[in-house]
């Protein structure tokens, strides 16, 4: 199988758009990493990933195996079709430049280089300035590798043991995609140091979906989703 691997390296940031059949498989190459995700419809940029609709038709809180990311509109950009984590954060969004600054002091890259200290929602508006987007189409994105627990009280924090050295999930598109990733901290990272995780990241053809698929069969809402697809590709 023909495949192509890159790296995106600490606080770096990337995009394509990957075509409905299409394999993506994420890897934390250092462990404790973290990938921020948009996605978006690249015919009608308007359609984009939904948390909120993503985790409550599948009721849960975290992403893993079996579960599908759908658009505002009800269709499902990708399934995630294999997991070595079992937790990925879908709520917390991306920290900030005075998240990080407040955290790990000030950077830029002007005068410190690939030293310097990026954060995830200046990450994503380069990639979205790329195809005329700006924050205003901002959405709230997946973090990949990042567990989010709670307390008694309901405080929220990141478990940075979750994620080993070598963990990968794995994506299988559902409709043509464009796909915006960051390797920035999480926003509830705590460390002493600017946390430097690379994300390695793979592209391959998938297998096509069976009648027994653990994405089409987890709940009633994947099938009503994936009909929606067929619809839609219909009319394409």
């Amino acid at each position: 199988m023909e495949t192509y691997h890159t790296e995106i390296a600490p606080g770096g940031h990337w995009s394509l758009e990957l075509r409905r059949g299409t394999q993506l498989t994420l890897t934390d190459l250092t462990g404790s990493g973290n990938a921020g995700m948009l996605f978006y419809n690249p015919r009608n940029p308007l359609e984009r990933y939904n948390a909120p609709d993503t985790l409550k038709c599948q009721h849960t809180f975290k992403l893993t195996r079996g579960h599908c990311l759908y658009s505002d509109m009800g269709r499902i950009f990708a399934s995630v079709t294999a997991d070595d984590s079992g937790w990925h954060d879908t709520v917390c969004g991306n920290a900030n430049a005075e998240n990080v600054a407040g955290k790990w002091g000030r950077r830029d890259y002007q005068r410190d280089r690939n030293d310097w200290h990026q954060n995830g929602y200046d990450a994503f508006l380069v990639e979205l300035a790329k195809y005329g987007l700006s924050g205003a189409d901002m959405a709230a994105n997946i973090n990949w590798f990042s567990k989010v627990v709670t307390d008694a009280d309901g405080n929220m924090a990141l478990d940075d043991s979750a994620s080993k050295p070598g963990s990968s999930v794995t994506l299988r598109f559902e409709m043509d995609t464009l796909v915006l990733i960051h390797a920035c901290p999480h926003p509830l990272k705590q460390a002493d140091a600017y946390p430097r995780c690379p994300i390695g990241v793979t592209l391959s053809k998938a297998e096509p979906m069976s009648d027994d698929d653990i994405c089409l069969n987890h709940c009633d809402e994947n099938r009503r989703g994936f009909a929606n697809n067929a619809l839609y590709h219909l009319g394409a």
